[in-house]
């Protein structure tokens, strides 16, 4: 992958699929669908809630949470009150559950949000929230079935617990063939230019920030193997 690739400014490296409906690149794909056809079996309908995002769309959701037009939430899925945050007690707080446009392992294609759209009530909201992994979580026995068997399909999450970076995401898997070699490629100069050159929203804090945040919220995650 390339340094356009590595920061979702390019998508050269991504297919689109129509059912379901997300991008990520090929051989994640392939492990995916495996993967999937598996699951059925248990009765889950493993679904890509999410996978591929641009820098664009990332950059949008950014300022959107700097902003105060999207809500920020604590470790335990609290709101907080925006008003009374300091600027980069706002940044460190998107961190917490959104990734730095540039710096998001969603820009790689090798990173997916999922679900089980077999377990979903009736107009239920999807909120991607810890209470939703627990036991008595309308996705508990989805992640009971990935802690199982989602590394024999080469999968792991990056975010299964937390390590003063983002907090855990146990929805957000990662295809560790592919994802591995991105993240050794990836480096603080590519990201320092893809902030430079964009419109994000607080730029001067966030370039600040910058070693703190590719050292403990883009290089510092849970390793396969421990993420249970």
């Amino acid at each position: 992958m390339n340094q356009q690739e590595l920061t979702g400014k390019a998508r050269s490296h991504i297919r689109q699929f129509e059912r379901p409906r997300f991008a990520v690149q090929a051989e994640v794909a392939d492990a995916f669908f495996e993967m999937k056809r598996a699951a059925v079996t248990d009765g889950i309908e493993l679904h890509p809630f999410s996978a591929f995002r641009d820098f664009d769309v990332q950059l949008r959701i950014w300022n959107l949470k700097y902003s105060g037009q999207r809500p920020l939430y604590s470790i335990d899925g609290k709101q907080l009150n925006f008003d009374a945050l300091l600027p980069e007690e706002v940044v460190r707080h998107i961190l917490n559950w959104t990734a730095l446009p540039g710096g998001s392992r969603h820009h790689w294609g090798t990173d997916i949000d999922v679900i089980d759209s077999a377990a979903l009530p009736e107009n239920y909201q999807i909120k991607l929230l810890p209470e939703e992994t627990e036991k008595g979580g309308v996705f508990y026995k989805l992640h009971c079935w990935l802690d199982e068997n989602m590394e024999r399909f080469g999968f792991f999450r990056p975010y299964a617990h937390y390590q003063n970076g983002i907090h855990p995401e146990r929805w957000h898997i990662s295809y560790e063939p592919v994802s591995r070699p991105a993240m050794s490629a990836f480096t603080q100069e590519f990201l320092e230019e893809a902030i430079a050159n964009s419109q994000i929203s607080g730029m001067e804090i966030v370039l600040s920030m910058l070693p703190d945040i590719y050292q403990n919220y883009i290089m510092n995650i849970t390793q396969p193997g421990t993420d249970l």
